[in-house]
């Protein structure tokens, strides 16, 4: 298998929804001895995002690790909730459980990007003994009210990208000034992995449900801190990264992370915003050598 290779995998969670989910590498059933790798996408994304980082972790440069890469409910090809309720936090961590279940897991290193950061903060108080170590994709116990905004506006907006063609300029034009540093091909590499082809034609690959929650929100709401799920992390193996552009999560609240976690490995993604693709220089290499200790 080389790493552009991955199996699919669709089952089902506690409450009889269908998941999908890629897997790469080699898993302990076959012959696989490492610790293996679980990645979990953003609030809207999928896991398409880890394609390259999954296949880099599962060769023998990147370590040889079994990677597993989650469609949560209502995004990829996980089926849509009809019970809109249950877009929840609380609910996906009940999910990645089941998923850990069905793939025989018992402990991992997870991948937590955004959303998916924010369900390892839950993980923790409902199955501590999964967790081998955790790394956050830009994302900490306190979220900035100003990214979430901007998140809310762009994934509820009335327009999208008129065609296949014109859907990595437009990617480029809302996210752009957060993104300098890529490239052409990194442009078409994140239209590939956030749309479906719907009749030739690109479509968000998420249940809109997901995105009109955030309807609600105010430049003057308060939003839950998350200090204590993560002090009850802070005994693991744990790296944080950055984007250097981010608007959600602040040097602040990474400054007072590596205070109570003074192992915390900390990276800034040169040249990124919300959120660091983690397959770029830089990135890639630090957490290749984060779950290779």
């Amino acid at each position: 298998m080389d790493r552009s290779e991955f199996r699919e995998h669709l089952f089902r969670v506690q409450d009889g929804l269908q998941l999908y989910a890629r897997s790469y590498g080699l898993a302990a059933s076959s012959g696989g001895t490492k610790v293996p790798v679980v990645c979990l996408p953003g609030l809207t994304r999928n896991s398409r995002d880890f394609h390259e980082l999954a296949g880099f972790l599962a060769s023998p440069t990147g370590g040889g690790h079994f990677v597993i890469s989650l469609d949560s409910r209502g995004r990829g090809r996980s089926e849509r909730d009809d019970d809109k309720r249950h877009y929840t936090v609380a609910m996906e961590t009940l999910d990645l459980i089941a998923a850990c279940a069905h793939f025989g897991v018992e402990k991992a290193i997870f991948i937590g990007t955004s959303r998916g950061g924010l369900i390892l903060h839950h993980l923790v108080g409902l199955a501590p003994t999964l967790i081998a170590a955790v790394i956050l994709n830009d994302i900490g116990p306190v979220i900035e009210i100003e990214g979430l905004l901007r998140i809310r506006d762009y994934l509820n907006a009335a327009t999208g990208p008129a065609s296949w063609l014109a859907a990595p300029r437009y990617l480029q034009s809302i996210h752009g000034a957060d993104f300098p540093i890529l490239r052409d091909d990194d442009w078409h590499g994140m239209a590939r992995a956030i749309y479906r082809d719907e009749g030739g034609l690109p479509v968000a690959d998420f249940d809109p449900a997901i995105a009109a929650q955030l309807h609600a929100l105010t430049a003057d709401m308060s939003l839950p801190e998350l200090w204590p799920q993560f002090d009850a992390l802070t005994g693991l193996p744990m790296m944080v990264v950055r984007g250097e552009h981010s608007r959600l999560l602040s040097e602040t609240t990474v400054d007072e992370m590596k205070h109570r976690h003074p192992d915390l490995v900390t990276v800034t993604a040169i040249g990124q915003g919300h959120a660091p693709l983690l397959h770029l220089d830089g990135p890639r290499q630090a957490i290749a050598a984060f779950v290779r200790r």
